[in-house]
C-alpha cells in the first residue's frame, strides 16, 4: 500500500523547471532517500509534500487523499529540517510536545507522550534542559522526537545529518534508521551523501536537473547504474570507451582500448547490439590488484603499474596506468600497500562489470 503517491507532478518557477513530470509510490512503512547534488530538485519534491510549495502540474496524495490545496497544518506530517529549528527560549520537553499544542491531547497524555518519545531517542533525562545546553547531535535527536511524537503520517526529513561532524553523522544515521524501524513511521529522508543514501534506505531515488534518473533498491542503484551520471555520483567508478564486437545468446565481447577484449555474461551486456558503441562500467572496489607473478585465475588480467596511493587505514586508492589509460581500484590491506611504479596485475570478475549503451557505429 503507497501512503504517498506522486503523479506526473511538475515544479516550475518561471521559465525555469525545477522538477520535470514526476510519478512515485512510496510504500507503508519505508524508507525511501531523495538523493542528488544540488540542484536537482530533491528539496523541491519534499517541500512540495510538505505542502510549503504547490505543485504547477499533478497530483500529490497522501494516505489516498489528494492534498494539493490542503495547507501544511492539514498534512499530519512530521518534519526535522538541516538546522532543527528549535526553540532556544524553550525546554526541551516544551520543545518536543510543541506538535500537541493545537491538538485535543490532554496535559497527561502529553506528559507521557514526551516522556516515551524522549525515551525513543535515548534522551530520557534532558525535559528541563535547553537547546543551548545540548550537543548538535542531541539536537538532532530532539527535532526527531518533536516531529514524530504527533504520530504523523509520513516523516519527511531534509538533509537532517549535514551539520554534524563525520563521525557523529554516522551514529546519527542509524539511530534514525532504529527509530523508523521501531515506530513504522513511512519516511522520505533528502541527502545528497551517498553513503547515508544506501546505508539507510529500503528505496533510493536517483535525481539530476530536475529528473528522476533511477528507482530501486541501494544494492541495485549500485551494482546495475542506469546511467553514465549515476555511475560517476554513486562510489568511485572505470568508465572506458568500448565496442561490441559479439552479441551471442550468452554472452557479449566487447573492445576496450588499451586493454583488449574482454567477454561478458549476457545479463551483463544489457541488450547491447554487435557493433554498438558503449560505456564498460567497473566500480572501483571490483578491480583487485595483484602481483604481477601471480597465477592466472578466473577473472579477467590486464597487466599495468601503480602511479599515485592514497593510503586510508585498512584501504588504500590506487590510481593506475595501463598503456594511455587510468584507471582507479580501491583494495583493503593487510599491512602496506604496494608502491608507487610497481608493476600489477589487475583482476577482475566479468560479472562485475557493467555494460551502458551508446550509439550505433
Amino acid at each position: 500500500m503507497s501512503v504517498v503517491s506522486l503523479t506526473n507532478i511538475v515544479k516550475r518557477f518561471g521559465a525555469f523547471t525545477a522538477v520535470h513530470p514526476m510519478s512515485l509510490e512510496i510504500p507503508e512503512g519505508s524508507f525511501i532517500t531523495l538523493l542528488g547534488p544540488s540542484g536537482c530538485g530533491k528539496t523541491t519534491t519534499l517541500r512540495m509534500i510538505a505542502g510549503l510549495l504547490d505543485p504547477t502540474e499533478g497530483d500529490i496524495t497522501i494516505g489516498g487523499e489528494r492534498v494539493n490545496d490542503l495547507p501544511i497544518h492539514k498534512r499530519n506530517l512530521g518534519i526535522v529540517f538541516q538546522n532543527y529549528a528549535l526553540f532556544p527560549h524553550k525546554t526541551i520537553a516544551q520543545n518536543v510536545a510543541f506538535g500537541l499544542k493545537y491538538r485535543d491531547v490532554s496535559k497527561a497524555d502529553i506528559t507521557k507522550r514526551v516522556k516515551d518519545v524522549l525515551e525513543l531517542v535515548q534522551l530520557p533525562d534532558v525535559g528541563d534542559r535547553y537547546p543551548a545546553q545540548l550537543s548538535g547531535g542531541q539536537q538532532q535527536r530532539i527535532a526527531l522526537a518533536r516531529a514524530i511524537i504527533i504520530e504523523p503520517d509520513v516523516l519527511l526529513l531534509d538533509e537532517p545529518l549535514s551539520a554534524l561532524d563525520a563521525n557523529l553523522r554516522e551514529d546519527m544515521r542509524i539511530e534514525l534508521k532504529r527509530i523508523q524501524q521501531q515506530t513504522g513511521i513511512t519516511t522520505v529522508f533528502v541527502t545528497h551523501d551517498q553513503s547515508e543514501a544506501l546505508a539507510m534506505s529500503d528505496l533510493v531515488i536517483v535525481m539530476s536537473e530536475g529528473r528522476v534518473e533511477q528507482v530501486g533498491p541501494p544494492e541495485e542503484v549500485y551494482n546495475n547504474p542506469a546511467s553514465e551520471f549515476i555511475a560517476r555520483f554513486l562510489g568511485t567508478s572505470n568508465i572506458l570507451d568500448a565496442r561490441c564486437t559479439a552479441a551471442l545468446e550468452t554472452s557479449v565481447t566487447l573492445e576496450v582500448p588499451e586493454i583488449g577484449a574482454i567477454t561478458l555474461p549476457k545479463d551483463r551486456g544489457r541488450n547491447v547490439q554487435e557493433g554498438e558503441q558503449v560505456k564498460l562500467v567497473i566500480r572501483a572496489e571490483k578491480l583487485n590488484l595483484c602481483p604481477q607473478a601471480t597465477a592466472a585465475d578466473d577473472r579477467f588480467a590486464i597487466e599495468g603499474s601503480v602511479e599515485t596511493v592514497d593510503y586510508q587505514g585498512q584501504a588504500a586508492r590506487y590510481f593506475l596506468r595501463v598503456g594511455g589509460v587510468q584507471l582507479q581500484a580501491i583494495n583493503m590491506i593487510e599491512t602496506t600497500p604496494f608502491s608507487v611504479g610497481e608493476a600489477v596485475s589487475i583482476r577482475v570478475r566479468p560479472e562485475d562489470c557493467v555494460v551502458l549503451p551508446g550509439e550505433t557505429a
